[in-house]
């Protein structure tokens, strides 16, 4: 399976570095209304458009799970109290027993 990836990453790589030499032009970015203008490398431009866009989908998608997360943890405190819960009744479950059902002595 590392073999697999590290293949798929050269792979990458490779693409990648002949793109990034097959565009070395240099493009003009502009915004409308805002009068600045940004020259820079073809592929700088397409690789900072894909790296921004994949850090804008990581942070849509982590706040998407916001919700999941809170119950996640909201579940977790109620099962941490319910094994309290639980180790306090299995701890008096022996004295019960010797007593019988309605304190009344047990059968031998």
């Amino acid at each position: 399976m590392k073999l697999l990836f590290w293949v798929v990453v050269l792979l990458l790589a490779v693409v990648l570095a002949s793109f990034a030499g097959s565009n070395r032009e240099a493009v003009s970015l502009t915004l409308w209304p805002l009068p600045f203008v940004a020259e820079l490398p073809l592929y700088v431009a397409v690789l900072l458009t894909l790296i921004l866009g994949f850090i804008l989908g990581a942070i849509a998608a982590w706040h998407a799970g916001r919700s999941r997360r809170r119950e996640a943890r909201r579940r977790g405190r109620r099962i941490a109290v319910l094994e309290r819960e639980l180790t306090a009744t299995q701890a008096q479950l022996p004295v019960q027993a010797e007593r019988g059902p309605a304190g009344l002595p047990a059968r031998l």
